[in-house]
């Protein structure tokens, strides 16, 4: 199967989706593979696959390769001064995390050229780039999540939340700029720190004792396709360094141990937070169960390496989603309208 990664993007994540996609070129081994970059200034790259390596984008190495531009249905590549342009059609997965990829950006630029791709649609976007959306999701289809409150940047922050707490940037991933605060006199420096990164922030209790789970999943066929529950190494809590690691994960995690029934209560919500949005896109789902309560605590929309360890045909899963991507149909343009008025006139 032929497949383009898209990675890169001007965010905070730019770096994890690197590794991301060099994580992919290995596991999609079996595929026939083209890597696209997006560097900072929003300018597209062929990367030629034996130069996907860290070092080519830390040294700029990458800007030595074609250039390519948007044109319907394809990215062009520009051959010499004279010469037309060749047309990369491949299906686009999309692996650009936080800014421009989970945000819609990205999305809706490929919808606009009628690009095939693989990743959450825009509206999908809306709802689980921003930390509040999700909540307000979560209430709508009837998904319980954790308690919250929402602080804004120079404005009097009165929370309530009893300590301890978590304070995390409302659109931003991979645990930065994100604290736990034990006591009041911690609280400022962590909205600080959050604010740095985002103007929004949420706040929520830290639970103590909770167990977490990660579920993954995607659409194709009719139905959607599950991964394996996942219990996460719990630590009090994964800092940057080392959900910058998780994200080059690529060897199978075992199964959790858990119930019949609680596995099907996660696939439950997940199917309520899926169904409708998602279509396209291969998510993952972070639960909490507390008290006997699942409560979904974030989507995923581009998981790092598309938490591909959870799936047993990881290539497989890919190549089924492939098939199975939604068609936006755009409206026939006749100016009918137009016509009818110029012919009324006269004209």
């Amino acid at each position: 199967m032929k497949l383009t990664i898209l990675f890169g993007g001007a965010s905070f994540e730019h770096e994890i989706s690197i590794v991301s996609a060099i994580t992919l070129k290995e596991k999609l081994s079996s595929f026939d593979l083209s890597f696209i970059f997006c560097d900072g200034d929003h300018k597209f790259y062929l990367i030629e696959a034996d130069k996907m390596k860290a070092v080519t984008f830390s040294r700029g190495e990458h800007k030595k390769m074609p250039q390519l531009s948007l044109t319907q249905g394809a990215f062009a590549q520009k051959k010499g001064v004279f010469g037309g342009a060749v047309e990369h059609k491949d299906v686009v997965l999309n692996m650009i995390h936080g800014a421009d990829g989970e945000d819609g950006t990205i999305a809706a630029l490929l919808d606009f050229y009628s690009i095939k791709y693989i990743g959450p649609r825009v509206d999908a976007c809306t709802f689980s780039y921003d930390k509040r959306y999700t909540k307000y999701l979560c209430e709508s289809i009837g998904v319980k999540s954790v308690r919250y409150e929402v602080a804004h940047k120079d404005e009097l922050s009165n929370i309530t939340i009893s300590y301890p707490l978590i304070v995390k940037p409302s659109r931003l991933g991979s645990s930065i700029g994100v604290s736990i605060v034990k006591e009041e006199s911690e609280l400022d420096y962590a909205l600080d720190v959050a604010f740095e990164f985002d103007s929004v922030v949420l706040v929520e209790p830290f639970l103590e004792g909770v167990k977490e789970y990660n579920l993954a999943g995607y659409f194709a066929d009719g139905a959607i396709h599950y991964s394996i529950v996942e219990e996460p190494h719990k630590e009090e809590f994964l800092d940057f360094e080392k959900k910058y690691m998780d994200f080059s994960r690529s060897e199978q995690v075992l199964k959790a141990d858990i119930s019949p029934e609680l596995e099907t209560k996660l696939k439950a919500n997940f199917d309520k937070v899926y169904r409708g949005m998602f279509e396209g896109a291969l998510i993952r789902c972070d639960f909490f169960v507390y008290h006997d309560e699942v409560l979904l605590n974030e989507i995923n929309p581009i998981p790092g390496s598309m938490a591909n360890y959870l799936f047993e045909d990881f290539a497989h899963s890919i190549e089924s989603l492939s098939l199975s991507l939604p068609h936006a149909k755009r409206p026939k343009i006749s100016y009918e309208y137009i016509h009818s008025i110029s012919k009324a006139k006269g004209k």
